[in-house]
C-alpha cells in the first residue's frame, strides 16, 4: 500500500478545561483551507454547545472510527478527524484505518449557540487526554466550544508547537472520493423511532477476538423496526460486519430516531454499501459501511468514468470556481451558473470529490463543499485501473468496431468489450467476478476512453469500422494523466 507522511502541526494540544461558568473545550486546528486561502490554525467557531454531553459523545464516535481498523485489527490506525465549517454547521469526518467505514458528525445550527460559524476545512486534534475528559461530561455541564485558536494562542504562536506525523494511505484518500459517489445512489429505506432503534442496535453481534462476526448480512423493514434476513429481498439493506456500527453506541441513549439509507436491491443482488444515521437533538451521526468488512471503499471504482474524460476535467475546473463552502450544493443552481447540463455538473462534482473537495450528505440528499489538502492528480496517478487503461491506449491495444471493442493485453490475451444498453461488459476475469459491481474493468475503461476520443501520451487512438485497427495520430495527453 502506498503511504505518505504529512506533518500535522497544532499550536497546542486540544484540551477540556474547567471554568467557573462551565467547561471550555478547545479544539486546536492545523493548517487548512478557508475562503481567503490556506491559513495556519484557522478559527471556525466560538460559543456554547446546546447539548454538551451529546456533542462530546458524537465527537468521540468520529474519533473512535479514525483510530480503528475493523479488518486486520492487529494493524495500527490513528488519523486526526477533519472538521469543516460550512457557515451554518460544523462537520467532523473520519475514515477507519481499514477504509471500510466513513463517519461524519454534523453539529447543526440548533446545536450551537455562539458567534458566526466560519468556512473552511482542516484537521482537528483529538488526543487521548481529551478523549478521557470528554467521556466524563455530564448531562447538565455547560460547555463552551472553540474550534481554532483563541486570541491568546494567536499572539503566542512562537511558543511550543505540537506536531504529529500522520500516515495517509492513498486508499484512505480514495475512500473519501468513492464514499460520496456511493452515497449519492442511496435512498431512505427505513426510519425507526428511538426505542426501536436502541433495541435493534443493541441486539447486533459484536466482534470477537478472532475477527469479524458472522451476523446477518441483510436487514429489512418490519413494522416499526428491522429484522434480519439472509436474502436481498426488495427494500432490504445490506449489513455485512454489523460490529462496524459499534461507534453508534456512543450516542445511542440520546437518539431520537435511526435512519437507514441504501441503494435499490433485487433478489440475488450482491452486498451493497449502506448509511446508518442516528438523529440527535441539533446533531446527526452517520456511519457509511462498505459492502463487506474486508472491502474498503477505495476499490469501488465509482469515480473512474469521471477521471477518464477531458470534458469532466474542464467542467470540474469551472464548477470549482463556483463553489462557496455551501452546506448544501444545489445542482440546478450550479447548472444555471455554469451553463452546463445537470448531468455534467454531477460528473464534475464527482471529479472534485477525488481531491476531497466535495462530500455527500444522505440526510439532505445533497453534496456539500469542503477542501482537503490533496490534488486530483494524486488520486489519478495512484489508481491502478486508470493507469492500466491509459497504458493500453498508449500501446495501441484498443480497436473499435461498432458496439464491439477489442483489447489485446500485454500477455497476448484478447478481451471483447461490448456495449449492452450503455453498460460495457467484458470477457475478462474481473468482469466475471464483479459483473460491474466495482466499476469498469481496465479493458472496458480503455474502450470507453477510446470511444470518447480521450487521448493519451504519446498518441491518441482512432478506429476504423472496416478493419477495427487503432492508430496513433497525434501527441495529445490525458488531463492529469500519469507520465
Amino acid at each position: 500500500m502506498t503511504r505518505s507522511m504529512q506533518a500535522v502541526a497544532y499550536s497546542r494540544p486540544s484540551t477540556l478545561e474547567s471554568a467557573p461558568d462551565g467547561g471550555r473545550l478547545g479544539l486546536e486546528t492545523s493548517r487548512g483551507a478557508t475562503p481567503s486561502g490556506i491559513q495556519d490554525h484557522p478559527r471556525f467557531f466560538a460559543g456554547f454547545l446546546t447539548s454538551p454531553q451529546i456533542a462530546s459523545a458524537g465527537l468521540l464516535a468520529v474519533a473512535d472510527v479514525a483510530a480503528t481498523r475493523y479488518y486486520q485489527r492487529q494493524l495500527a490506525a490513528s488519523l486526526d478527524p477533519v472538521v469543516t465549517g460550512n457557515g451554518d454547521r460544523l462537520r467532523f469526518e473520519s475514515f477507519s484505518g481499514c477504509g471500510g467505514v466513513y463517519a461524519r458528525f454534523d453539529v447543526l445550527a440548533a446545536g450551537l449557540d455562539g458567534d458566526r460559524i466560519g468556512h473552511g476545512t482542516t484537521n482537528v486534534d483529538v488526543n487521548n487526554p481529551l478523549r478521557e475528559a470528554l467521556s466524563r461530561i455530564g448531562a447538565d455541564d455547560p460547555l463552551h466550544l472553540r474550534v481554532g485558536p483563541d486570541e491568546m494562542a494567536v499572539t503566542t504562536l512562537d511558543g511550543p508547537v505540537v506536531e504529529k506525523k500522520v500516515p495517509l494511505p492513498d486508499r484512505w484518500l480514495r475512500g473519501f472520493a468513492e464514499a460520496q459517489v456511493v452515497a449519492a445512489g442511496f435512498d431512505l429505506r427505513a426510519e425507526l423511532p428511538a426505542g426501536d432503534a436502541v433495541r435493534f442496535l443493541r441486539s447486533l453481534p459484536r466482534s470477537s477476538a478472532r475477527g469479524a462476526s458472522r451476523g446477518a448480512s441483510w436487514v429489512v423493514p418490519a413494522g416499526r423496526g428491522l429484522r434480519p434476513t439472509t436474502r436481498p429481498v426488495p427494500g432490504a439493506v445490506a449489513l455485512p460486519g454489523p460490529e462496524r456500527l459499534v461507534a453508534l453506541l456512543r450516542v445511542l441513549r440520546h437518539a431520537t430516531a435511526l435512519r437507514v439509507y441504501g441503494p435499490p436491491v433485487t433478489g440475488g443482488a450482491d452486498s451493497t454499501a449502506a448509511a446508518w444515521e442516528v438523529v440527535l437533538p441539533g446533531m446527526r451521526l452517520t456511519l457509511t459501511l462498505s459492502p463487506d468488512a474486508s472491502r474498503g471503499f477505495s476499490g469501488e471504482g465509482g469515480v473512474l468514468d469521471a477521471l477518464a474524460t477531458d470534458e469532466a476535467a474542464e467542467d470540474a475546473e469551472l464548477i470549482s470556481v463556483l463553489l462557496a463552502w455551501e452546506p448544501r450544493i444545489d445542482l440546478a443552481d450550479l447548472a444555471a451558473s455554469s451553463g452546463l447540463p445537470v448531468e455534467r455538473v454531477r460528473a464534475a462534482l464527482v471529479r472534485l470529490g477525488t481531491s476531497g473537495r466535495v462530500g455527500y450528505d444522505t440526510a439532505e440528499a445533497a453534496y456539500f463543499h469542503r477542501e482537503l489538502p490533496y490534488d486530483a492528480g494524486r488520486v489519478e496517478r495512484h489508481n491502478p485501473r486508470l493507469r492500466s487503461a491509459r497504458a493500453l491506449l498508449d500501446a495501441g491495444a484498443v480497436a473499435l468496431d461498432g458496439d464491439l471493442g477489442t483489447v489485446t493485453a500485454d500477455d497476448g490475451h484478447v478481451h471483447r468489450v461490448r456495449d449492452d444498453a450503455g453498460t460495457l461488459t467484458c470477457t475478462c476475469q474481473w468482469w466475471a467476478k464483479y459483473r460491474g459491481g466495482r466499476g469498469p474493468c481496465k479493458h472496458a475503461l480503455a474502450v470507453r476512453m477510446a470511444r470518447r476520443g480521450t487521448a493519451t501520451s504519446p498518441a491518441a487512438v482512432t478506429a476504423t469500422a472496416d478493419t477495427g485497427s487503432a492508430r496513433s495520430v497525434d501527441g495529445t495527453e490525458f488531463a492529469g494523466g500519469a507520465r
